[in-house]
């Protein structure tokens, strides 16, 4: 679709930025932090552990007056659950609570909306143990945690997000360095895990609009639009079988309160349907969310596995995200795209087409939570990073927002990763996306520094212009 004249974005439109707790705080265990699953995670020795991350703990005035100095309307990070309650259930943590309180307050005195992630892969080590979200009574735990959350914040919180990712923890548990055990096993209690993960959120809907007047609250899953490699109609229904799979799954239930029926027969041929209490069907389908919040990076293509031979996959890209299920689809390079330093495939129109799809199935407003470009950025001897490569990257998907919203897409902010350098979860502190440099390196903290990054400026006229100017 051309359009003659492009429609503005809005006047109220949500510019900011994302991170999340375990990736930038650091302070890993000070002041009453109990341990979380990524403390402890298996993660590669050659990278950048999260003990210390960009140490925004203890400089979050700095950081946010760096947000407020970009323009941000808008700070979309998440609470560490450890900080608020250590062991996920049982005795609060003041110092935590506090913390929090001090990093909303401080927010709203540069105007900048608090839009706040309850959980972002960091499940209190504690409860792991006890079985973690494949236990029943994690459900409960969380929205013990939630109301906790809405007690202390909702005065001054309006934007809340439940569950960040859910699908990559289902579909990629093991890359988050937390799975062991027999791949099969491990496979169903995933999926009972998720479920177990859809019941906790949508009681969590309804709590918020209980407890917090005027609240807003959703779901923020990692959303791609999946091409089929070649018109051939088997790869046109693998893609069809992965966007069931890898998408539609998690917000049918959101948003609807069922299962996607193809997401369904996929986990009955593999006899990993989850155990259904009586009554969660009904908790699914109460379960209200006011807007839906996505992260995008790339598309994804896949091909047609039928024969069950599983032939090697062609993809080249970032091993963590491969997945490919024998019968039913296999993950397909798209030679129609470039790639970044990681693999990752750059497909703004992609974006475009992603935002028209979730639009068109559940018609309800919607915030992006993720976008940007993970790079290896160089701090010259000037003390500037001349990241051009990420400008032009956010320049591409921000049109195609603009596009989509000409289109009729009802976008109502934009949240790229990161608001500043932080750890990558698979590769460290050398795979930057914010835009503001932190100077430490994998394992010399330096002087942790903020320095901004060249995209820092344009990105500050972006928001000044409301995306007039790109």
């Amino acid at each position: 679709m051309i359009h003659k004249k492009l429609k503005d974005f809005p006047e109220d439109f949500l510019w900011g930025a994302s991170t999340s707790a375990y990736q930038v705080e650091g302070a890993w265990n000070q002041d009453g932090k109990g341990l979380s699953v990524m403390d402890l995670g298996n993660h590669p020795e050659d990278v950048t552990d999260f003990k210390v991350a960009s140490d925004h703990y203890h400089n979050y005035k700095e950081d946010v007056a760096l947000m407020a100095e970009m323009g941000f309307k808008t700070y979309r990070f998440s609470i560490a659950w450890t900080r608020i309650i250590p062991e996920g259930t049982g005795e609060l943590n003041q110092k935590g609570i506090d913390f929090y309180s001090n990093l909303i307050d401080e927010l709203l005195k540069h105007d900048i909306e608090p839009l706040v992630t309850m959980y972002h892969f960091d499940l209190p080590q504690a409860l792991q143990e006890k079985g973690g979200w494949e236990n029943r009574d994690t459900v409960d735990a969380f929205v013990n945690y939630a109301e906790v959350l809405f007690d202390e914040y909702g005065d001054r919180v309006n934007y809340w997000l439940t569950i960040n990712e859910q699908n990559m923890m289902i579909l990629h548990g093991d890359a988050l360095g937390l799975l062991e055990g027999n791949p099969d096993d491990v496979q169903k209690g995933l999926y009972q895990a998720n479920h177990h993960m859809l019941v906790a959120q949508s009681k969590v809907f309804d709590l918020c609009h209980q407890k917090v007047e005027g609240g807003k609250i959703g779901p923020a899953p990692n959303i791609s639009t999946i091409y089929p490699a070649s018109s051939k109609p088997e790869d046109v229904l693998a893609a069809n079988n992965y966007s069931a799979i890898r998408n539609w799954l998690y917000l049918d239930a959101a948003v609807f309160g069922r299962y996607n029926a193809t997401a369904w027969s996929f986990m009955e041929e593999k006899g990993i349907t989850p155990e259904i209490k009586a009554g969660d069907m009904e908790i699914l389908e109460a379960g209200n969310p006011d807007f839906i919040a996505f992260n995008f990076y790339t598309s994804e293509s896949v091909e047609g596995d039928f024969g069950g031979e599983n032939s090697k996959s062609n993809f080249t890209g970032d091993q963590q995200v491969v997945d490919n299920e024998p019968g039913f689809y296999k993950r397909h390079q798209n030679d129609n795209l470039e790639t970044t330093d990681f693999g990752w495939e750059i497909d703004p129109v992609g974006f475009r087409t992603t935002l028209r799809k979730i639009y068109s199935r559940y018609n309800l407003p919607l915030i992006v939570t993720e976008n940007g470009l993970g790079a290896y950025d160089k701090l010259e001897d000037d003390e500037t990073v001349n990241d051009d490569y990420r400008i032009d990257y956010l320049r591409k998907h921000i049109k195609q927002v603009q596009l989509a919203i000409t289109d009729g897409v009802e976008v109502f902010g934009y949240s790229p990763w990161s608001a500043i350098d932080l750890v990558s979860t698979h590769q460290g502190i050398n795979k930057r996306y914010g835009f503001i440099y932190v100077n430490r390196d994998e394992f010399d903290l330096k002087d942790m520094r903020r320095i901004k990054k060249k995209s820092f400026y344009w990105y500050q006229n972006v928001i000044e212009s409301n995306g007039q100017e790109l």
